[in-house]
């Protein structure tokens, strides 16, 4: 029997929002996915609107801000398929810039977290990890009545945030939530899924010097971040980021199209995951200006579509699909996020003429693939030249061919691949410079 209520992902996003106004911060929208930081490709935390704030160059008049910020993360698009990794999620934050404290933040995340009023979850359930040397974040969490078994000290790579080298950062504090014995998993921070993270309060105090000293910051910096799907699965219930109400929702749809049922097989179940991430993946991005292409944002809106097209095939999914997932999108999504029912045509346009076009590729370059590996004795490599070739011939992308080349049982020989690309490149420099030396003489 539950041991706390159930919430829909709206109504958590709404409730963060609003205690954190009565706190005393500036509730602020979304930023675009297409970050104003030129040294971002895309938007990936709730902090990154922020960012000239904690620099000291912009200064609010409130003691903070919070917002459910749109991210998209593209280093771990090969893991998208599992029950835990998402490409694109929605963050809730509560920001300080020198406004409020670390024990202030301490105690609105417990407050939040357990009171009734709010997510209710009970005290005995939840664990807390800090940095080895953070004595301050351990007296504060047991001031706010947590057991001292409940709380674990990791080091420097689990929990302490730094933003290179040298300059800001500072030691940060995770909240989890024990799902029961009956999932693997030992303690806080292990790779089993009986803890969950769900919250990290980072306190960025410290400016790191070249010889590794840490001087104070003139004022000290709150940055939090949680992931809105991981917190809806645990106050509905749910094990995973799939199961939660917005992205179950996607894997019914997935159901519908292709007959399958989520559950079955395992590669049912990674297809149907991997469709119901990257279809909302890229409907946000198109309705942030993201155009389907080879480079930058543009290639990972086009390796994110293309691959939903491909296990979309797998599944049994005849003709076009994707422009009902975003109206799926659209619908849940678009009270919170209104370009998505905005731009919904533009949306659905370029969604279905990516999809045709990747079509006719997707065919023949299939086909000559299937055909290589057929040919490879078990655990051989594909060569780097056919993978090239299917490359520059047929269009088909390096990642589909790893990914089709790893479920037969196959790796692709990529320094090999890498050397034809330079090859190529090298010629069409050679090439580009002829021509404008002919160009300047003529």
């Amino acid at each position: 029997m539950a041991d706390y209520k159930t919430m829909t992902t709206a109504e958590i996003r709404e409730d963060f929002l609003s205690f954190f106004e009565s706190k005393g911060c500036k509730r602020y929208p979304s930023s675009s996915l297409v970050p104003s930081d030129p040294s971002l490709l895309l938007a990936n935390a709730g902090m990154n609107q922020f960012k000239e704030y904690y620099q000291g160059i912009k200064t609010m008049k409130e003691i903070g801000a919070t917002s459910c910020q749109k991210c998209l993360r593209t280093n771990d698009i090969d893991n998208i398929g599992d029950s835990r990794h998402l490409s694109f999620f929605e963050m809730l934050g509560n920001f300080s810039f020198g406004g409020y404290t670390k024990r202030d933040a301490c105690t609105w995340a417990m407050e939040f977290i357990s009171s009734p009023e709010h997510l209710g979850l009970p005290l005995d359930r939840l664990y807390f990890t800090v940095f080895t040397d953070d004595d301050e974040a351990i007296e504060i969490w047991k001031s706010l009545g947590v057991a001292e078994d409940h709380i674990t000290r990791l080091g420097e790579e689990d929990n302490f945030w730094a933003a290179g080298p040298t300059g800001p950062c500072g030691p940060c504090s995770e909240i989890y939530f024990d799902q029961g014995p009956e999932f693997e998993g030992e303690a806080p921070g292990d790779d089993g899924d009986r803890y969950l993270e769900f919250w990290n309060l980072v306190f960025t105090q410290f400016d790191r010097q070249e010889d590794g000293s840490l001087p104070e910051l003139p004022h000290r910096n709150i940055d939090t971040g949680m992931g809105l799907e991981r917190i809806a699965a645990i106050m509905q219930h749910e094990g995973t980021n799939y199961e939660g109400d917005i992205m179950r929702t996607l894997i019914s749809l997935g159901e519908k199209l292709s007959g399958k049922k989520y559950h079955s097989t395992d590669e049912i179940d990674r297809s149907l995951r991997i469709l119901a991430d990257h279809s909302r993946a890229v409907t946000f991005m198109i309705g942030d200006g993201i155009l389907p292409g080879n480079e930058g944002r543009s290639y990972i809106l086009r390796r994110l579509l293309r691959r939903a097209v491909y296990h979309g095939r797998l599944l049994g999914i005849q003709g076009t699909f994707m422009a009902e997932y975003a109206h799926e999108v659209a619908v849940l999504l678009g009270a919170e996020y209104p370009e998505l029912v905005e731009k919904s045509a533009l949306i659905d346009g370029i969604l279905t003429a990516e999809e045709e076009r990747f079509g006719a590729t997707l065919d023949a370059g299939e086909s000559k693939l299937t055909a290589e590996l057929e040919q490879l004795e078990d655990g051989a490599q594909l060569s780097g030249e056919v993978a090239f070739l299917l490359h520059d011939t047929y269009g088909f992308p390096i990642d589909l061919t790893r990914e089709i080349a790893a479920n037969a049982g196959h790796v692709v020989d990529m320094d090999a691949f890498d050397a034809a690309m330079t090859e190529q490149r090298e010629r069409a420099r050679k090439s580009a410079n002829r021509d404008a030396w002919g160009n300047a003489q003529s």
